[in-house]
């Protein structure tokens, strides 16, 4: 897909992947919504994007409430009819044991992290098949191949992500509406702002910068794959999983459990 003049949602525009998505798009000349909670953030994004000198629009939104992002596609549609390109992107993590975590909390994660997506890709599903092209990416984490302690809800709504990307791929066979996943490993943004992350390491030498993971994200929005791993050579450790789960599950429970194990000891 050329992306000069085609429109680009993308949600949790505000800061870290969601901006520098938007910019690696606006580069290549697309038109862009930025959805997000904190609309101020997202005037500040709009700055950034003006010397690309693309057409904008600003839509305050929390995409986990359901009738705010019906507001938001009805605004979007209105003005452009259709979108080329949706990038659910928003979402976060909270930190600690399912059993220290409250039913909120859990449900939180699963709410923005899942059905937020499911609510954007249903409001701007129709109009894609319609025009029959355009391509959905959900950005997911390699925390969607591995259940790890700490943070088994964020890991289950990313599992939820990969598995309905991975369902609607197949009934979109035909209707030249595509959808890829991008699965990032540990991303140098704000995720770890979340009080629950504190004294805890936010980075690792191995750890992406946003703009890496917002370049995979352009590619999977031309790509005919499921899922793009980023860093590719991670897909190893993923087959490995799948492969020899009784090898790679304790090793990786008791690796996370000690991180976990300290946290509570704080």
């Amino acid at each position: 897909m050329n992306f000069k003049e085609k429109i680009v949602l993308i949600t949790g525009t505000s800061s870290g992947i969601g901006h520098a998505s938007a910019i690696q798009f606006a580069k290549k000349g697309a038109s862009i919504i930025l959805v997000a909670r904190r609309k101020k953030k997202l005037e500040e994004v709009v700055e950034d994007l003006k010397k690309f000198n693309v057409s904008t629009l600003v839509c305050e939104c929390d995409v986990s409430n359901k009738s705010q992002v019906q507001k938001m596609s009805e605004i979007v549609l209105e003005k452009y009819d259709s979108i080329d390109v949706l990038v659910n992107n928003a979402g976060f993590a909270i930190y600690g044991s399912v059993s220290n975590l409250t039913t909120e909390e859990i449900e939180s994660q699963m709410a923005t992290n899942y059905f937020g997506m499911v609510y954007c890709i249903k409001n701007f599903l129709p109009s894609m098949i319609k025009k029959k092209s355009g391509h959905i990416v959900n950005v997911a984490s390699v925390a969607a191949s591995f259940g790890l302690p700490g943070i088994a809800p964020y890991c289950a709504s990313k599992f939820a992500m990969l598995g309905f990307s991975e369902g609607l791929k197949h009934e979109l066979k035909e209707t030249g509406v595509g959808i890829t996943v991008v699965s990032p490993i540990r991303v140098r943004t704000n995720f770890f702002d979340h009080p629950s992350f504190e004294n805890m390491p936010k980075y690792s030498p191995t750890s992406l910068s946003a703009e890496t993971v917002a370049k995979a994200i352009l590619k999977a929005a031309n790509s005919p794959r499921l899922e793009i791993i980023v860093p590719a050579v991670v897909r190893g450790a993923v087959w490995m999983k799948n492969t020899f789960p009784y090898l790679i599950n304790p090793i990786l429970g008791s690796t996370f459990n000690k991180q976990l194990n300290n946290k509570k000891q704080d």
